[in-house]
């Protein structure tokens, strides 16, 4: 049994706008009935399409779609459309007083409904909206777009996250090893503001030492997570060779692992020029 809170339970026994706006300024149609989730909003906007006066919803999911659903037209009401396109999907589970981490998908399906509205009512396009990029979960048709966004907007650091947020890696779990990439490089690439500072010219034991308190301290942590470990063989000159153990040793995304986030975050916290090489076996 999920732990709801109250205004969740709220919205769900006493949906707020209900229906669909008949000859509405826009509308947006997002998920499948053969996925599970679907959603409808319509938009009635002012005489100069500049504020939502009314918002309206139909939904086919869970007790959480459907209290999405209804804060999401309860908080867009009033607003202008350049304010409603800065909702966020976090911003629909603050105003329930939070979601199960397992239901945030259906956060994401709101914001998702809001955008292709709004995208309605900016280029006329109708239709159950289509995101940009590859897909990479056949299963719930996520693309590699809309997941890079949800690891950004919510920091996720686990493929369960992932699924959890947009429901990619929830079906048949073939695209598991490349939601793990995707996740890797993702938050590679968001780099601190301000980088630490490096040491000077290293002693070969300060180097070891540095190189071994950062696999503790950055590295080993995350690979825990998901079942795997890391273990420092030897130092040679700029040439780090280090062993994965548990998950990691068998997992297909282990070289991205390798490069984009253990040979970064070395490079990060030791030295610019270190190479990670797994030990030869």
């Amino acid at each position: 049994m999920w732990d709801y809170t109250e205004k969740v339970k709220d919205h769900f026994l006493n949906p707020r706008n209900v229906g669909e706006i008949e000859n509405a300024d826009c509308m947006g149609e997002v998920g499948s009935l053969a996925c599970g989730d679907a959603l409808k909003l319509t938009l009635r906007l002012d005489e100069k399409k500049e504020k939502i006066v009314d918002a309206k919803f139909l939904t086919f999911g869970c007790a959480s779609a459907i209290a999405s659903s209804s804060a999401l037209t309860e908080i867009i009401k009033g607003m202008t459309i350049d304010s409603a396109a800065k909702v966020t999907n976090q911003d629909i589970a603050d105003y329930l007083g939070e979601l199960p981490e397992q239901k945030m998908h259906c956060s994401v399906m709101g914001r998702e409904a809001l955008e292709a509205a709004i995208a309605n009512l900016r280029t006329g396009k109708t239709g159950v909206v289509e995101l940009e990029g590859r897909v990479v979960c056949t299963c719930f048709g996520v693309t590699e777009t809309e997941i890079e966004r949800v690891i950004k907007e919510n920091s996720l650091t686990e493929v369960e996250q992932v699924t959890n947020y947009c429901k990619a890696g929830g079906g048949c779990g073939g695209c598991r090893g490349e939601i793990e990439r995707i996740l890797l490089r993702t938050n590679a690439a968001a780099k601190p503001t301000v980088k630490p500072s490096k040491p000077g010219r290293l002693t070969v034991m300060q180097k070891i030492k540095m190189i071994d308190e950062t696999i503790a301290r950055e590295i080993r942590p995350s690979l825990v997570q998901d079942g795997g470990d890391i273990e420092l063989v030897d130092v040679e000159g700029s040439r780090v060779i280090v062993a994965l153990r548990g998950a990691c040793s068998s997992c297909p995304a282990s070289p991205v692992t390798m490069k984009d986030f253990i040979q970064a975050k070395l490079r990060e916290f030791v030295a610019d020029d270190l190479v990670v090489e797994e030990e030869k076996q």
